[in-house]
């Protein structure tokens, strides 16, 4: 078993990311999935201002057409490892089997082997930063999943300290129709 335990040491090692140091979100959004976009817009007004939302901040009711694409982690920060505390049903059918409860890099050790998933989830718990990327899955459950779509937010209870991470997933086949 693969275990994602990052003990945060000198300074210089908590602010390298590989491919996410420095990310930004693009500032054009247009070409982002309709319910991707949905859900980081819905996250930007439930934002306390200069502070990060919290679970708290979220009603469940107001973004219920998502649930079935959407993904809660829990994130433990010492050491670093994230657990699924929600997981819809979209995504459980893609990965094959019911996952709420337990550790992603159990689930996907493969995908927390490679450096670009692990350092987007360490990027986020540690900048507070939310994530958006269009790509090739970083998990092998279903064939047909040629590309995804996914953001991920953060949430603090705190406001500071991400404790949360709140993610939705769109797949596509390989003619770009999604799934």
């Amino acid at each position: 078993m693969l275990q994602l335990a990052v003990e945060f040491g000198a300074a210089n090692e908590e602010r390298e990311f590989g491919a996410w140091t420095g990310y930004r979100l693009p500032d054009d959004r247009t070409a982002w999935h309709p319910l991707v976009a949905r859900l980081y817009e819905y996250w930007l007004t439930v934002k306390p201002s200069c502070r990060l939302p919290g679970r708290q901040h979220i009603v469940p009711e107001e973004i219920a057409p998502l649930w079935s694409r959407l993904v809660l982690f829990d994130v433990v920060q010492r050491p670093l490892r994230f657990r699924y505390c929600f997981c819809g049903s979209e995504l459980v059918r893609a990965f094959g089997c019911e996952v709420t409860g337990r550790w992603l890099d159990e689930v996907h050790p493969q995908m927390m082997a490679d450096p670009d998933p692990r350092d987007r989830f360490r990027f986020m718990a540690t900048t507070g930063m939310p994530t958006w990327r269009r790509g090739r899955p970083h998990w092998v459950a279903n064939p047909d999943h040629r590309t995804v779509e996914s953001c991920v937010v953060p949430l603090a209870t705190d406001g500071a300290t991400v404790d949360k991470m709140l993610g939705i997933t769109v797949a596509f086949d390989m003619n770009g129709r999604e799934i």
